[in-house]
């Protein structure tokens, strides 16, 4: 009966499925989520399109009015700097290519040569480091001046119709920068929490399947080699961290709601930075450990080897502990949350000074380089030492920006 009813669930469930996740999508939008961004970026992308092609089409009455709404859409980017830096390559990039073509035409007029000329030179010059990702707007830009170049009927008209390409470019850049400025800016404070959670809870997750296993002394060679795989899967995650707190501290660069009173007082991203940072070099610890790991499979099961793994558990159980509570990082409750975290690396120093009592007071080998011991306490004291600066620049950050927000303003010791 029971298996009739979750049939019966998931057949209801499979057949208003689609409704279902439309409303659960649209749910999510009226939350800081990324469903909101995206309507977000849809909603200004069609106003600044729309108003570019107002001005080229009603106003102007270019000839290729669709230059401007499709360039304001075009540099509409997630963050404002994004938004300023690709219309700066975007307009170089149409204004290389119109020029080339201006040029080349005036000396070899509309024919075959002169395009084959105009799109050798475009190519190569889009390939040009500064212009990016725009680079291929170089060709682009120069196939459409040199199909107006050859529809004009006098010399005074294909410069007009040219100059005319450029001049909605610079339009349609200029409405897309100001409508992504002034309406709804970009403010990705979030995106940098959510890169450490991510990071934070796979090695959490990782670090959690190896410290039971330590404690029974059951590293089977299958067993630890899936350590050893799911540690090299860490790297694009570490890229992706890394990515999501850059996007953070871009979006805050010229943007007017950085000023407002409820983002005056942010936790500086250098904390957020150095969290990832630090978490980059336990990924790699945690790498090597698991190397050493996995070719831990010839000792035994002497009572010294047996004590170890057990301490070596204990101790990466403390470091679980850390690496969840970096996974649940919330800048609204940040405060409470480093004391915490403060708390578990104390504790987790304290399980590698007992590992080291342990470990020397017995007669395992740890200065012999071909026993992996002497490199698993190095790589113990590594990682307590990242995780005890990780809380202490996010305690600095803390109290920094507590200092910030009590100091009064102002006059207000005259009000």
């Amino acid at each position: 009966m029971a298996e009739a009813a979750a049939g019966a669930q998931r057949s209801q469930a499979a057949s208003q499925g689609r409704l279902a996740r439309v409303r659960q999508w649209l749910e999510r939008a009226g939350s800081d989520g990324h469903e909101r961004h995206t309507l977000a970026l849809i909603g200004k992308s069609t106003l600044a399109a729309a108003v570019s092609w107002v001005i080229a089409h009603d106003v102007m009455a270019a000839q290729s009015p669709a230059f401007a709404p499709f360039s304001a859409v075009l540099i509409m980017q997630v963050t404002v700097y994004q938004s300023l830096v690709q219309a700066l390559r975007y307009v170089g990039a149409v204004a290389v290519g119109v020029g080339l073509q201006g040029v080349l035409g005036l000396l070899a007029g509309p024919h075959l040569l002169t395009f084959v000329l105009v799109t050798l030179a475009a190519l190569a010059i889009g390939r040009w480091r500064p212009l990016g990702s725009q680079g291929s707007q170089v060709a682009t830009a120069a196939f459409f001046a040199f199909s107006t170049y050859v529809a004009a009927t006098s010399e005074a008209q294909r410069w007009s119709q040219l100059g005319q390409i450029i001049v909605l470019v610079l339009i349609g850049c200029g409405i897309g920068v100001a409508v992504n400025t002034l309406v709804l800016p970009p403010l990705r404070y979030r995106s940098a929490e959510y890169g450490i959670h991510t990071l934070a809870h796979t090695l959490s997750d990782l670090v959690g399947d190896m410290y039971p296993a330590l404690r029974e002394g059951k590293l089977e060679k299958e067993r630890t080699r899936q350590w050893r795989r799911r540690a090299s899967h860490l790297a694009p995650i570490v890229q992706q961290a890394q990515s999501s707190v850059h996007t953070a501290w871009e979006s805050t660069l010229y943007n007017p709601r950085r000023f407002r009173r409820r983002h005056r007082h942010r936790t500086s991203f250098d904390g957020y930075q150095a969290v990832v940072d630090a978490l980059e070099r336990v990924s790699n610890q945690v790498a090597s450990m698991t190397r050493s790991l996995d070719q831990w499979h010839a000792e035994g099961t002497s009572q010294d080897y047996l004590d170890f793994a057990r301490s070596y558990g204990d101790f990466l159980a403390s470091l679980a502990h850390v690496a969840e509570l970096l996974s649940q990082i919330d800048e609204e409750q940040l405060q409470d949350q480093v004391r915490r975290l403060c708390q578990a690396a104390a504790e987790a120093q304290q399980c590698r000074d007992q590992l080291e009592e342990e470990a020397r007071a017995s007669s395992l080998p740890l200065s012999d380089p071909a026993e992996p011991y002497g490199i698993l306490m190095a790589e113990a004291i590594r990682l307590t030492d990242e995780f005890q600066h990780t809380c202490d620049v996010l305690k600095h950050g803390v109290d920094e920006a507590h200092a910030t927000s009590t100091e009064p303003t102002a006059g207000s010791e005259h009000s």
